[in-house]
């Protein structure tokens, strides 16, 4: 009897997934490709459409020929802050522009100025200044760049919700893409910004659906989630299985500290130390804030490896030695404005022959990445009962980073956490009702705890 199964499309920046969990959530499939980039119109790189679209159709064509599964429903995760354009007869038009394509510097002064300047326009969208990264400027800069593309677009569609299209045949908009640093979404009346009509956008945008509505394709055996930005599903176990307020930190090449219990409005101070809010999957705001943490661990550690002539690989296996911290700084001034030290790390400016070996040097550097890891979280925690921190990723697996964590956190539950494929699963559980008649799952979140090791110096 073929085993009944949810079939996610887990779309990333480097790779493109695609999975299907059984009814207890573990993976019975997977498939993982590595897609070439190409270029865009103006030679700047971007994710190639048309391989992108084959590799989630014929992903589909596989399982539904699977004989061993029955597909109950299918979703998609994918990374955000860039659209897919579709003319009047569904066809793609122009390119999936990246998201880190440099903004033309006239063009932004144009936009600012004449919807009420960057500072209070930040507010209003609850996002920092960030170029391409706000989606809606792609399409604002296409409209003025080139306009005849821009009076072909029919709909502008997100990544999660092309790749829902692709499956489905139907477009749909969706909060948790909408409503994460896209310049789109105005938090304060919690709906479109007024200059997405006054630009002529809006037309251009779907009908908001929910985003745990599936639609039921005629004829098909599955129904179809409308897609989930892949932050956002990520956050969706947690919320799943913790009903008590907690920030979750998720560490890779950035550290994003998220407080879903958090729904203050962001402050001038959060702005200025690159917070944002987004909207979480029940359309409720998330605080975030975020950290270039991993970008800079693995920048010092190549260094300490260079200096101390060790191989770097050692550095990611080390268990926390608390005896060293009587050797290195370890003082933190909690009176200082986060601006200052979120601005620079420590480290950086640290002479590694001050220290006696490696091992040292390197406690040292996660010291001083925990200050600025501290003063992040301690940004978006402000407001909200939180006892408890999770920590997902890359840094969940560091000894050192998760002792000197909880220690600064002496008052808290610190928890290194690890969900195998969370955005897939994320966007699973959010159609879960739809596919699942089990219960929701309490199992899938593994757990260790940290205690704090040392009382932090603060003066």
């Amino acid at each position: 009897m073929p085993l009944p199964v949810v079939a996610i499309f887990d779309i990333g920046k480097t790779n493109k997934k695609l999975f299907l969990f059984n009814e207890a959530y573990q993976i019975v499939f997977e498939k993982s490709v590595h897609l070439k980039e190409t270029v865009d119109d103006d030679g700047d790189p971007c994710e190639d459409i048309d391989s992108l679209q084959t590799f989630v159709r014929d992903g589909l064509k596989t399982i539904l020929a699977n004989q061993d599964f029955r597909i109950r429903a299918i979703n998609s995760s994918a990374y955000g802050a860039t659209f897919v354009y579709l003319d009047a007869s569904g066809k793609n038009v122009g390119h999936l522009y990246n998201y880190l394509k440099p903004y033309p510097a006239q063009l932004k002064k144009k936009f600012y100025d004449t919807y009420g300047g960057e500072n209070l326009f930040s507010f209003q969208t609850a996002s920092p200044v960030l170029g391409s990264l706000n989606s809606g400027m792609q399409l604002y800069r296409i409209k003025y760049e080139k306009p005849e593309l821009f009076h072909s677009i029919n709909y502008a569609l997100h990544l999660p919700q092309y790749i829902s299209y692709l499956v489905s045949g139907k477009t749909f908009s969706e909060i948790t893409r909408i409503g994460c640093h896209t310049n789109l979404w105005n938090f304060q009346n919690m709906q479109y910004h007024q200059w997405v009509g006054r630009e002529g956008l809006l037309e251009k945008f779907p009908d908001i659906a929910p985003s745990d509505m599936v639609v039921q394709p005629s004829s098909y055996p599955y129904c179809v989630g409308i897609g989930l930005h892949d932050s956002s599903a990520a956050l969706i176990p947690y919320l799943v299985c913790f009903r008590e307020p907690f920030v979750l930190i998720s560490t890779g090449t950035w550290a994003i500290s998220m407080n879903p219990f958090n729904t203050t409005a962001l402050n001038r101070l959060e702005l200025d130390c690159d917070c944002l809010c987004y909207l979480q999957y029940k359309g409720t705001p998330v605080k975030a804030s975020r950290l270039f943490a991993g970008h800079h661990h693995d920048e010092h550690v190549e260094r300490i490896a260079t200096h101390f002539s060790q191989d770097k690989e050692k550095f990611f296996k080390l268990q926390f030695d608390k005896a060293l911290l009587e050797n290195i700084d370890i003082s933190f001034d909690a009176t200082q404005d986060p601006r200052a030290v979120l601005k620079d790390l420590r480290f950086a400016t640290r002479d590694l022959s001050s220290f006696r070996n490696d091992v040292e040097a390197y406690h040292q550097l996660i010291f001083d990445l925990v200050v600025q890891q501290y003063s992040s979280t301690q940004l978006i925690m402000k407001g909200s009962d939180v006892k408890r921190i999770f920590v997902d990723g890359g840094f969940s697996n560091n000894d050192v980073y998760m002792n000197l964590l909880a220690s600064f956190f002496p008052g808290m539950e610190i928890f290194a956490s690890s969900i195998p494929q969370a955005t897939a699963i994320g966007a699973a559980l959010a159609i879960h009702d739809a596919w699942n008649a089990e219960p929701f799952p309490t199992n899938i979140i593994d757990l260790k705890g940290y205690a704090p090791q040392f009382g932090v110096t603060r003066f």
